[in-house]
């Protein structure tokens, strides 16, 4: 079960408080959700250009869409992080901060920012302003971590051929060239890998498995805990027999070819992709803590923009309205909005159900059309009478 903060991103319209005014509003919020069950802290929104009612109920849907693709986003690179990090909790978190604070502590202290994203520009400018960056993260992290798993599996082959067994190590360094006929026009050395439990039927069987295999030609040339590996002389006319023959009796046929300085390539190749790999690992890390900031910054921001258009298809203008974070945990967040239904059903008319208490228990046919349309439904499909979503930042 996640131990990461639930938060409700609630607005309701100034008229809550006798007033009609914000900061009584807030203090109005503050109260219908008790301590017990959440934290409430200001949440400030820009006033944005409004346009028509038709580019407003379409921006609605376009910001549900871009709202879904950001969390999305975040939680990719949360975990190319946890992966990079080989899955450490503790420096998985590090890394997760926006603007160099905790999540949590950022939330809490928002504030739009308006150098990167203008208030004073029409909405649709911003959300495509917001589907870019977001779009440019997703596919910076997918670049870089798919250059760094590249270089990882490489190291890893390169790891496997100059520490792993006898069937699938490199040979460059195991086999002396001396014990391999060179330039012969008639033979040709084969290396063959035995199992350990194989030994006794390859040593009794090896010369008749094909012709001209040469009598007693069989060397032992290295030894691992799994396997032999043995050089058998044949004639070249039958080598290719020798070795289908070798793989029937499950021995494996081994290629090699000497090469001059073939130690010395290899090593030299081990150390650049090793070189290379924690290279990269160093850029991807640097790139998955700035991408992961920049793209919790970007889901909030979008947080923001949904609620103050739903605000002003749910509550019409001049708009009034006071938003709050409520941080709560994911076993207390039902109780919270049970308070917030106490308290503010009412303000959906007669699109609800109630019980004797004045409480929704359904939602009823009388909802209009257009507020459908208009995207007013929480998360899994249940309408509030207030304008509420709730998300979990990773």
């Amino acid at each position: 079960m996640s131990k990461s903060p639930r938060y409700l991103l609630v607005s309701l319209p100034t008229s809550i408080s006798p007033a009609n005014d914000h900061d009584e509003a807030l203090t109005a919020l503050r109260s219908a959700v008790t301590t017990e069950y959440g934290t409430v802290f200001p949440f400030k929104i820009p006033d944005f250009k409004i346009g028509s009612l038709d580019a407003i109920i379409g921006q609605a849907d376009d910001l549900a869409k871009l709202e879904a693709g950001c969390e999305g986003v975040v939680g990719k690179v949360g975990d190319s992080l946890k992966t990079i990090l080989e899955g450490d909790p503790a420096k998985v978190s590090q890394q997760k901060t926006v603007n160099d604070k905790p999540p949590d502590a950022y939330l809490k202290s928002f504030h739009w920012n308006k150098v990167k994203y203008r208030a004073d520009k029409p909405l649709g400018e911003l959300i495509n302003t917001l589907q870019k960056e977001i779009t440019s993260i997703d596919n910076d992290v997918r670049n870089k971590y798919n250059q760094y798993n590249q270089l990882k599996t490489s190291l890893t082959q390169l790891q496997r051929r100059q520490t792993g067994n006898l069937s699938n190590k490199s040979l460059t360094t195991v086999v002396d060239p001396k014990l391999m006929i060179q330039d012969s026009e008639y033979l040709e050395t084969h290396l063959v890998v035995v199992p350990k439990q194989l030994i006794k039927d390859f040593i009794k069987t090896y010369e008749t498995i094909s012709p001209f295999v040469v009598p007693r030609s069989a060397q032992e040339v290295a030894s691992d805990d799994e396997f032999t590996l043995y050089a058998v002389t044949t004639f070249k006319k039958h080598s290719q027999e020798f070795i289908h023959k070798a793989r029937e009796h499950r021995w494996t046929p081994r290629d090699f070819r000497f090469k001059e300085g073939g130690r010395e390539e290899e090593q030299k190749e081990m150390d650049k992709v090793s070189k290379d790999e924690r290279k990269v690992w160093g850029e991807a890390l640097r790139l998955g803590r700035t991408a992961w900031g920049e793209a919790v910054m970007a889901w909030i921001h979008v947080l923001a923009l949904r609620v103050f258009v739903e605000s002003v298809l749910r509550y019409g203008l001049p708009l009034s309205f006071v938003c709050g974070l409520i941080t709560t945990s994911p076993k207390l967040v039902k109780k919270a909005k049970a308070s917030l239904d106490v308290s503010y059903s009412y303000l959906g008319g007669n699109a609800f159900g109630r019980d004797k208490k004045g409480r929704v228990t359904k939602d009823d046919s009388a909802m209009s059309a257009d507020m459908q349309a208009a995207g007013h439904m929480g998360d899994g499909g249940d309408y509030s009478a207030y304008v509420c979503y709730e998300f979990e930042v990773q």
